[in-house]
């Protein structure tokens, strides 16, 4: 049985109730600028604790490019404290910043209005910076069309027998910033509510109907079988020969 497309898991997610339109813009920062930096500091920690991060950051009138690069790194580590990993957060996030002013003369839209693959090269050379990390600024930072593959995705993609290939994504879903970033959001929503890591409840997750083992299956046509066919009994009983019709 073919897999479904892609097409079908966005017609199932759009038309749940659960996911209302605007999810687009789900990612919770309010510039380019405040999207890379809450993308540097979520990584291995909830969003809540980014929250706090930025929050802190905000409140001390640091959350702009030139009041990061004013703060040095034991400065920076005690308002990002919440994020975890401070320390090495702290060294990466200034060591980002002096690289866009050293390479980009600072500017945000000098770096995003390159080439996606371009850009993308560059900021996987940062240190500290993944692709899943890379592809979150480009979609929602830079604009660019670049599918964000996150642990969620993983997730839903393995238990649904999907392939991880960009190509393949690229072929079902004609590369769209908006449409991406829909994606993004869907995956992070359906993983959080139905398709957790333990206790998943497939029974409510809009995906349900999708799921392999839901898919219809044909049964292999059987082959007819050229058995010989069986001796007669042989009767022990008198007036009946062996091999006899009875």
């Amino acid at each position: 049985m073919p897999r479904p497309t892609l097409a079908a898991y966005e017609a199932a997610l759009r038309a749940h109730p659960a996911f209302p339109p605007g999810l687009d813009r789900w990612w919770p920062g309010r510039t380019r600028l405040q999207v890379l930096v809450s993308a540097m500091l979520a990584q291995n920690t909830s969003w809540a604790n980014v929250a706090r991060a930025m929050a802190a950051l905000r409140a001390a009138g640091r959350l702009s490019q030139a009041g990061l690069e004013s703060l040095d790194e034991t400065e920076l580590g005690r308002l990002i404290r919440s994020s975890g990993c401070w320390r090495q957060k702290a060294r990466r996030l200034r060591a980002l910043l002096r690289w866009l002013r050293e390479e980009h003369g600072g500017s945000l839209r000098r770096l995003f209005r390159q080439p996606t693959a371009e850009v993308r090269r560059q900021l996987l050379a940062r240190e500290g910076i993944g692709e899943e990390t890379a592809d979150a600024m480009l979609l929602f930072a830079g604009g660019h069309a670049s599918f964000v593959v996150d642990a969620y995705t993983r997730r839903i993609f393995a238990r649904h027998q999907l392939p991880l290939d960009r190509a393949w994504i690229s072929a079902e879903l004609p590369p769209s910033p908006r449409r991406y970033r829909h994606w993004h959001a869907w995956m992070v929503e359906t993983a959080k509510r139905y398709c957790r890591k333990r206790q998943p409840d497939c029974a409510a997750c809009p995906l349900r109907p999708l799921l392999p083992e839901a898919q219809p299956r044909l049964r292999p046509a059987r082959t007819p079988s050229r058995r010989a066919p069986k001796p007669h009994a042989r009767r022990s009983r008198a007036g009946v020969r062996a091999g006899q019709p009875l």
